[in-house]
């Protein structure tokens, strides 16, 4: 599998502030966020509910993904999708760093990748909390 998923009983914004709460204790951060809702209605006049991306990142990880093979950075930072699958209830999809891991045959980031399921894990066992 690619992503490991949660669903919250809470609307996308209150969900998002959740997973940010959850990802700073795990010393991680959202790095960025994009509107895909906005964008598609801008660029293309299509509507679709809310949907998000986020990038999600733990500094210390990605020094040493970037410092084992600086094209390594073009896997970060590692990505989430957020959006309501009914009112009131949002679907959280955090990227899996097994993904990274096999994708950059590295010893050293697989290293770094394990670090992050681990620190990941116990973002998710706090939202399902």
């Amino acid at each position: 599998m690619y992503a490991h998923t949660v669903e919250l009983p809470l609307p996308i914004d209150q969900a998002i502030e959740k997973l940010k709460a959850a990802l700073a204790e795990a010393k991680m951060g959202v790095v960025s966020e994009v509107d895909v809702q906005a964008i598609m209605k801008a660029k293309i006049n299509h509507e679709i509910p809310p949907y998000r991306l986020l990038g999600v990142c733990a500094p210390g990880i990605a020094r040493r993904v970037i410092e084992a093979d600086r094209d390594a950075g073009a896997l970060l930072p590692c990505g989430c999708c957020v959006y309501e699958t009914a009112t009131g209830v949002t679907r959280i999809a955090l990227q899996d760093p097994g993904v990274i891991a096999a994708t950059a045959g590295n010893a050293e980031i697989t290293a770094a990748m394990n670090d992050a399921q681990s620190h990941l894990a116990g973002v998710l066992a706090k939202l399902r909390a």
